[in-house]
């Protein structure tokens, strides 16, 4: 994969005032602690990430267990993109629990990027890199090949316009290999949200599905570049299987089902 690209640097500006000024086009989240662990905030009534201090690759947030739902397409998929680290759950849980895949993490917030450690976020290694982008540039400008793509990027005001546009998720299915899968997490009361949906099902030519999070207010979009979605096609217990530990099979095995069930009345079930 080519590198990201470069920040584009203001002219007459020395590189730490452009960093600043750079710094300062997003807004700056707070972390929150209690007895039991972190969490990361834009502003007190929204979640960003949330972290177990006795665990902390557990997948706290309903909705991020959801999105462990592209174990059913690809259950061990050799590269995951992810736009959006927030607090790393996912990157974390991934990094920890699907040993044989590579992960790029995209995350354009400089603030966001600058709570990595206090989120225990792993350094970058071999298969492991968390990147400073812009995530929609990112995939007009690189040339990823990802099994699986997870889209969860969100700022103090929502999702941000570049990552929810036709383009953009046109752009997502170019970014996957052939049975590639896109896994998209969007606010399920926002009054576009039928707007967003109905988008990445013409990008993906319909082979799309919605899957509420049990919480309600998340919904996952579940959109594959290969063969028509259909539970046929899919198994729970070798879905769990390539998990590193038992753990996690426990803790993904109820949702993983429900996800299962919820798709069982598909329209795109092949004969």
């Amino acid at each position: 994969m080519k590198a990201a690209p470069a920040m584009p640097e203001a002219a007459g500006l020395e590189a730490s005032a452009c960093g600043d000024f750079y710094s300062r086009q997003h807004a700056q989240p707070f972390v929150h602690e209690d007895e039991t662990g972190k969490s990361l905030h834009f502003t007190l009534g929204e979640l960003q990430s949330r972290m177990l201090r006795h665990r902390p690759w557990d997948l706290a947030v309903d909705y991020t267990r959801t999105m462990m739902g592209f174990l059913l397409f690809q259950p061990v998929p050799a590269h995951i993109g992810m736009i959006g680290l927030g607090g790393g759950s996912l990157a974390k849980f991934c990094y920890r629990q699907l040993p044989a895949s590579q992960m790029t993490v995209l995350e354009i917030n400089p603030h966001v990027l600058a709570l990595r450690r206090e989120f225990q976020v792993p350094d970058d290694d071999a298969r492991f890199q968390v990147i400073a982008a812009d995530g929609a540039l990112f995939l007009q400008t690189e040339t990823p090949d990802f099994d699986v793509l997870l889209v969860d990027g969100f700022d103090h005001e929502g999702q941000p316009a570049a990552l929810c546009s036709q383009g953009f998720y046109d752009d997502c299915f170019a970014a996957l290999s052939t049975d590639g899968v896109l896994v998209v997490n969007l606010h399920y009361e926002h009054p576009d949200y039928p707007v967003l949906v109905e988008r990445i099902r013409r990008s993906y030519s319909g082979n799309a599905v919605e899957v509420i999070a049990a919480e309600k207010s998340n919904s996952l979009v579940f959109a594959s570049r290969g063969k028509p979605i259909s539970p046929r096609h899919m198994s729970l217990t070798h879905s769990l299987a390539g998990l590193h530990e038992e753990a996690a099979r426990l803790q993904l095995k109820a949702e993983l089902g429900r996800v299962l069930w919820e798709m069982k009345n598909l329209d795109q079930e092949s004969p």
